[in-house]
């Protein structure tokens, strides 16, 4: 390898580091300065070896004419250069071009196709590690953080188009996902829904912000826009009786041989429009739990069962997409109202509020939900409830009464299914909330749907798998001739 002017810098500058170590040996330096030494000196060599790599293939010449889909372009006679920011720092290509004339649109470059270069200023490699750091915190905070690893960051502004751009890959990327190995499951389905807000910029005020823009008195800073947060796994039976339930529930006692959630995927969607037609973020989470079922319970062989809290209109989805499947209502939702009940009778943090939940929640647990409903509405009667006090009882007692059909716990219990939603309440306040609801956070639609969807790659551990398949979908979209470019390069050398 001859010693090309990029190379011999690059041996200076390790030199140089090598001489200044052991300079810095000799008299007294802190670890945390030398250590930053290396780095930015080692940012600096990378930058320069990736250079010398990109030198070493070309500019991408392989003749005056160029045959393409049957037609012959010709090499313009400018070499045009390209800016390609890397997690070592930015570096100018220049590369032959090939097109009808000089200022029409350069149809092919052999050196773009060659390399794999991304349709961005952005190396693939920094798109990674950019949104590896967006989908845990805003983009001002990644900012600063690879501005304080590199020493260099792109603009707020161009992750925001970054993420929305990577976002695009993830459907298709989630097409491809294999069902996991069959041992691997457990043997009940389970899928759970929620709701859960995001807060949306209004579109008045879009851009008002960075003008300065003031609220007048009683102005909202916006709306939240609802996403449809769905997760589907699998699990093992764990039958139990009425009892574990109380002690756990009531006594924090849960037993140790409770089995795992296996191969858990999330996803979340908001309302969005598609050619102009509004597309209900609950159909689409309905829709890929009917995916998931053909793919993960082919043979039908598995029960499958919903567990949600009281949204009927999350309810009526389920019919409409997945009849006949057993439906469970949130045991925390209901243990919920029978705490407000008994603060309709008894003092809170009284021995006769726990009481009237444990002897309520027994009853319920052991299928007797139609006792439970009489008793209250003698109880209110007994005791002449009235106001709001009475209002409280009485929306506990339709809540119970809409719901009974998916509180057949007994039922349940004995079968070993899940009984409770922690799973997807859990989901809505890590996957959404946390990042979607950071201070003063407010986004539009296609930006907080983009978020979503990369996060919710990044927390089903697909994050390398995707940014491969991306690449790899990206490179076949861009440079459809690349075999063609890499079949004639040895002639260009």
């Amino acid at each position: 390898m001859h010693q090309e002017p990029t190379l011999i810098k690059a041996r200076e500058l390790f030199d140089h580091l090598i001489h200044n170590l052991f300079e810095t040996a000799q008299r007294e330096a802190s670890l945390y300065d030398v250590e930053k030494l290396i780095w930015r000196s080692l940012l600096e060599l990378g930058r320069l070896l990736l250079q010398f790599f990109i030198q070493s293939q070309g500019t991408g010449d392989l003749g005056p004419v160029l045959d393409s889909k049957g037609r012959t372009l010709n090499r313009l006679k400018t070499l045009y250069f390209r800016r390609y920011v890397t997690i070592f720092g930015e570096i100018q290509i220049p590369r032959t071009v090939y097109g009808t004339r000089e200022n029409q649109k350069h149809e092919v470059v052999p050196l773009d196709a060659r390399l794999g270069l991304p349709d961005s200023d952005f190396s693939s490699m920094l798109q990674d590690w950019a949104q590896g750091f967006c989908v845990h915190g805003s983009y001002q905070e990644a900012s600063k953080i690879l501005l304080k690893i590199l020493g260099f960051t792109p603009s707020v502004r161009s992750l925001e188009h970054m993420a929305c751009q990577m976002a695009d890959t993830v459907d298709s990327f989630w097409e491809t996902l294999e069902a996991p190995p069959a041992p691997e499951e457990g043997n009940i389905v389970v899928i759970t829904a929620d709701g859960k807000g995001v807060p949306m910029w209004k579109e008045a005020d879009v851009g008002k912000e960075k003008e300065g823009h003031r609220r007048g008195k009683g102005e909202k800073a916006g709306s939240k826009k609802q996403a449809c947060v769905g997760v589907f796994y699998t699990i093992d039976a764990f039958p139990r009786t009425a009892e574990d339930v109380v002690q756990e529930c009531l006594r924090h006692q849960a037993r140790e041989d409770r089995p795992s959630p296996c191969h858990k995927r999330v996803r979340a969607e908001l309302s969005h429009q598609v050619d102009g037609q509004e597309v209900n973020g609950k159909d689409a989470i309905f829709a890929w739990f009917q995916d998931e079922c053909k793919q993960r319970n082919a043979d039908g062989s598995k029960p499958v069962v919903c567990l949600m809290d009281g949204d009927l209109a999350l309810w009526k989805k389920l019919q409409e997409y997945m009849p006949g499947i057993i439906g469970i209502l949130d045991l925390f939702h209901v243990l919920e109202r029978l705490w407000t009940a008994s603060y309709c009778f008894h003092r809170e943090g009284s021995q006769a509020a726990q009481d009237f939940v444990t002897e309520r929640l027994r009853s319920i647990l052991n299928g007797q939900v139609g006792r439970v409903l009489g008793g209250l509405k003698q109880m209110a009667t007994k005791h002449e409830l009235r106001g709001t006090k009475l209002k409280q009882l009485q929306a506990i007692i339709t809540y119970l009464d809409n719901h009974r059909e998916w509180m057949r716990y007994d039922y349940y219990l004995a079968l070993g299914y899940p009984i409770g939603s922690g799973v997807v309440e859990g989901a809505c306040r890590h996957f959404v909330k946390d990042r979607m609801e950071l201070s003063g956070m407010r986004w539009k639609p296609k930006g907080a749907q983009a978020i979503l969807d990369l996060r919710a790659t990044y927390i089903n551990d697909d994050w390398q798998t995707f940014q491969r398949y991306r690449i790899k979908t990206n490179e076949q979209k861009l440079y459809p001739y690349r075999q063609q470019i890499n079949d004639q390069w040895p002639q260009a050398a």
